[in-house]
């Protein structure tokens, strides 16, 4: 397992493949548990509760003793993996003042890659170790930090919007009250700012225990029942979001990244060299998204995103092609496989900048207050089913259709456009509290959106028609 190890036969590779998907049916339930308990006792003491069971999973995976025994401990990883994916952009979101939501996730995800490279720069550094020490160190390492962060989620506010839910006003104006003070403010200037912020937070609180007097949120009701709000449509959104986040290739090319390089013609130290590299471009091109994600909003993003990605992976598939030739000259060859690793790295590190973050951002923003934690369930649910999908068969595509494998995700990207124009609303600029004009229109297209109206604190009285047109 790991960097070393590459599918030979569909035995391995249905092995390799299975090990890597069933974690994602542990986010699957880690990400109900969650979306459930975060409404309950709040944000920090769910994150709390996951890191717990990704300590025993990631304490289990380290010290596996056969292949049952990493499956099943792969499973409770991902049960607090998908409790801290649910909520943890959701609390993020919570935080964060409307001009700087996109900054706030894409620094969180920058964070998040520069674990992952960490990771696989100690496995790369433990080539020469014995087979066993060079697995298990980096599982046994998240440990570490999981307890970092235990020790650290105490210094931490709780949401402010979670707060003003449960009643706890005054709790939720003192927390505001710190997150919104700038250098300079006077105490007149920054009573004021809280204040409407707050009036904006508790209108919408008021708002939507009217609509929970109809009933409980349930994640069945979630799916399945339409409501003026249009609830089922945000969740379908939402988790329709996340699969395309995976049917853009990204665990293809970062999971399997040494067989993306072998491909290409370069031997496995290289290939497992030019991975780790890729993944410190990968973690640095997030700088791009924290820096123009609330400049450009979030389709911009999207669209500009899965242009070159496709463009990348078609160009990958092609260089591919003429790298296995074997009528072609070795320095031939060895030139097309240049080619697949140049864009291999251009389109990992547009992902980083784009892709990345806005599926992860935008549940947090388009779900109500009421149903926000239960929304992030249901992100963490979609991306499990797309990551669950993607890493099963990538080994069979590789070792089956090899360079078209490139070619079928490029040309996937290019089918998320019509997706991204027709049923995504822009939500850069906005308060989480001004996001139910988007969805207050009962048509599901939002492709003739003129009016984009910004935020300025309180809840926006606009009608959908100067939204949605």
């Amino acid at each position: 397992m790991g960097i070393f190890s590459q599918p030979q036969t569909d035995g391995d590779a249905a092995k390799i493949g299975g090990i890597v998907a069933v974690y994602y049916g542990g986010t699957f339930i880690g990400a109900l548990i969650g979306g459930s308990l975060g409404d309950r006792i709040g944000r920090l003491k769910t994150i709390v509760f996951a890191c717990f069971w990704a300590i025993i999973g990631a304490a289990l995976q380290a010290s596996a003793q056969n292949i049952t025994w990493m499956c099943c401990a792969r499973v409770i990883t991902g049960i607090g993996t998908g409790q801290l994916n649910a909520l943890v952009p959701v609390w993020t979101s919570e935080l964060s003042h409307h001009s700087g939501r996109g900054a706030a996730m894409g620094f969180e995800f920058m964070l998040n890659i520069a674990g992952l490279a960490t990771a696989y720069w100690i496995e790369f550094g433990l080539r020469e170790a014995n087979q066993s020490l060079r697995w298990r160190l980096p599982l046994a390492l998240q440990v570490g930090f999981l307890v970092v962060l235990l020790i650290l989620v105490p210094l931490f506010p709780e949401s402010p919007r979670w707060l003003a839910k449960m009643g706890r006003d005054q709790d939720a104006r003192q927390v505001l009250s710190v997150l919104r003070h700038k250098a300079g403010d006077s105490q007149e200037e920054l009573t004021g700012r809280v204040e409407l912020e707050l009036q904006g937070i508790l209108e919408t609180v008021q708002e939507e225990r009217k609509q929970e007097e109809n009933g409980a949120i349930t994640y069945w009701s979630m799916l399945f029942c339409d409501d003026p709000q249009h609830l089922r449509r945000r969740t379908w959104l939402i988790i329709w979001l996340q699969i395309m986040q995976e049917l853009v290739g990204i665990g293809v090319v970062t999971v399997y990244a040494p067989t993306v390089f072998q491909q290409a013609g370069y031997s496995e130290y290289k290939a497992d060299l030019l991975s780790g590299i890729n993944d410190i471009s990968y973690m640095l091109s997030v700088t791009v998204a924290i820096v123009t994600l609330d400049r450009m909003g979030r389709r911009v993003t999207l669209y500009w995103g899965a242009i070159l990605m496709g463009i990348s992976l078609l160009i990958c598939g092609i260089a591919a092609r003429f790298v296995t030739d074997i009528s072609l000259s070795t320095v031939d060859r060895q030139t097309w496989g240049n080619v697949v690793t140049a864009f291999t790295f251009i389109y990992t590190a547009t992902f980083g900048a784009t892709w990345l973050t806005v599926p992860w951002l935008v549940p947090t923003e388009i779900m109500p207050l009421y149903a926000r934690a239960k929304g992030g369930c249901w992100s963490v649910v979609g991306w499990s089913i797309g990551n669950g999908i993607v890493t099963e068969i990538a080994p069979f595509l590789f070792n089956s259709i090899t360079y078209w494998t490139f070619i079928l995700f490029g040309l996937l990207n290019f089918f998320t456009l019509p997706n991204i124009y027709f049923l995504y609303p822009e939500t850069a600029g906005r308060s989480l509290e001004d996001m139910d004009v988007l969805f207050e229109s009962d048509s599901i297209f939002v492709h003739r959106a003129k009016d984009q109206p910004k935020s300025d604190g309180l809840n926006s009285s606009l009608h959908p028609k100067e939204v949605i047109g």
